[in-house]
């Protein structure tokens, strides 16, 4: 599709409009996850509705604007966390019409993101993860599929996203490994332990015949009806084996990722290897897992020591 030009005095819904669509356009060309492309596109179509009701167009937009407009989503009580992902989503829109030179300064980058509440991602302990998937039973091809999928969510890291994108072609076994598309369209090896590896070849063997039946994509993991897994399925089925192991409280697939990280950690991992494994692009990232083990020191000597 031809890149058109941002008429800088047409209708501001026009403007905004053209706007929208080449920022979407450069998502995708950008290999941007779904969820992010849909995300960006909402926050901006918020900030684009509300400016075009006031007559202005994106390049009227200042950092003046951009603040009336922060002040205003604020006020209607958003949390913290929500308000900086609108204007992360605000500064990726506008450098994109920097690239493209329809503006000459992104009026984003002056905005300061809101402090936000430093919130630990919950993990379980090796016991309680070994209880959930102990308890399931891998006898039924569902069953057999749902073993080798949580076995693989926790014994390699995956994120939701990466477990329904895994392909058939990406296990190794004999390099003990898996070929994981992460984020940005990037792959990454991961090594596979004994126990998910098995259960994945269990599931081979015995489920996914039976679910694929004449057909099926080169998808790993398959629905009952022979489709690719949505990450809503992923979601939906660790609740249910959840309430099957009585877990204390609910059980996302992050979980899982989350202890994965932490139990590397604690059994002496790297940090720079622990952010290779989980495809973290930055260290920062990764380093959230050094709070989680230092909470729990703290926690450790609170308990245990007498002047604590």
């Amino acid at each position: 599709m031809k890149n058109e030009a941002i008429a800088p005095n047409g209708n501001p819904r026009e403007a905004w409009g053209q706007a929208l669509r080449r920022f979407d356009r450069e998502l995708l060309r950008r290999g941007a996850a779904e969820r992010t492309r849909q995300a960006y596109g909402a926050d901006c179509g918020e900030l684009a509705h509300w400016a075009a009701a006031q007559g202005l167009r994106p390049a009227d937009v200042s950092y003046q604007v951009l603040r009336r407009w922060a002040a205003r989503i604020s006020s209607q009580g958003i949390a913290a966390r929500t308000l900086a992902r609108k204007l992360a989503s605000a500064r990726a829109f506008f450098r994109v019409l920097v690239e493209h030179g329809e503006l000459r300064a992104n009026p984003a980058d002056l905005m300061a993101a809101p402090k936000l509440p430093q919130r630990l991602p919950r993990t379980l302990k090796a016991a309680d993860v070994g209880k959930l998937l102990d308890r399931i039973p891998a006898t039924t091809p569902l069953e057999l599929r749902d073993r080798a999928m949580f076995e693989i969510a926790y014994g390699c890291g995956l994120r939701s996203e990466e477990l329904v994108n895994l392909q058939l072609t990406g296990v190794e076994f004999d390099a003990e490994q898996l070929r994981v598309l992460g984020k940005g369209s990037k792959t990454r090896f991961v090594p596979a332990g004994e126990p998910a590896l098995r259960a994945v070849a269990r599931y081979l063997e015995r489920g996914r015949p039976a679910l694929a039946g004449d057909g099926g994509d080169g998808a790993l993991f398959l629905s009952k009806t022979g489709r690719r897994l949505s990450t809503s399925d992923v979601r939906r089925r660790l609740r249910v084996w959840a309430r099957h192991a009585a877990a204390q409280g609910a059980v996302h697939p992050h979980a899982l990722r989350h202890s994965y990280a932490t139990h590397l950690l604690e059994g002496g991992a790297d940090l720079r290897a622990i952010q290779e494994l989980l495809g973290h692009s930055s260290i920062s990232t990764t380093q959230i897992y050094t709070r989680v083990e230092s909470a729990r020191l703290r926690a450790a000597y609170e308990r245990s020591h007498p002047r604590a």
